[in-house]
């Protein structure tokens, strides 16, 4: 992806409203996308999407419940590929951990890549919001790099209350 490794820009209004996700599906582990113009690189809205990892579908980790992983409810999924095609595509996909720390966890690296091992399996950054039963305690954005064939921080975000301001 072209600039693969600038993060998009999220608004700090946009980032806090995929705090409330995370903290409305907490303990679960929310998951959805943002979305902005093709060229520019800022997303501009939020879509949540369903997860549906307490039926155990996920890929890799079906013994998983949905307080540690998720899975993109299939109608959701179809949307957000559709949506590749058009003007406002999906940037980042995100999702939560409900034990407070954000990272790119080796199944989140399993499931955001090709299945191929060629690269990622969308080509959108990744956020992970940690959050706990009481806030959100920190955000960090995930880019693939050719260079490392792997997912690598960009960018991090103060979780909520720590900082207004918008993340890069």
């Amino acid at each position: 992806m072209s600039g693969e490794l600038e993060p998009v820009t999220i608004s700090r209004e946009l980032l806090e409203r995929v705090f409330a996700e995370a903290k409305r599906a907490y303990p679960d582990e929310c998951c959805g996308w943002l979305a902005g113009p093709r060229r520019g690189g800022r997303a501009e809205a939020l879509r949540a999407c369903e997860n549906v990892q307490a039926a155990g579908d996920h890929p890799t980790a079906t013994d998983r419940s949905a307080e540690t992983a998720y899975v993109i409810a299939g109608r959701d999924l179809l949307e957000l590929t559709r949506a590749l095609d058009g003007d406002y595509p999906p940037l980042v996909i995100y999702h939560s951990h409900p034990n407070g720390m954000a990272y790119f966890s080796a199944t989140d690296r399993e499931v955001a890549t090709s299945p191929w091992g060629d690269g990622p399996a969308y080509p959108v950054q990744q956020l992970v919001v940690g959050v706990t039963a009481d806030r959100v305690t920190e955000a960090a954005l995930f880019a693939y790099s050719e260079t490392d064939a792997d997912f690598v921080e960009i960018a991090r975000y103060a979780g909520e209350g720590q900082g207004a301001g918008e993340a890069p």
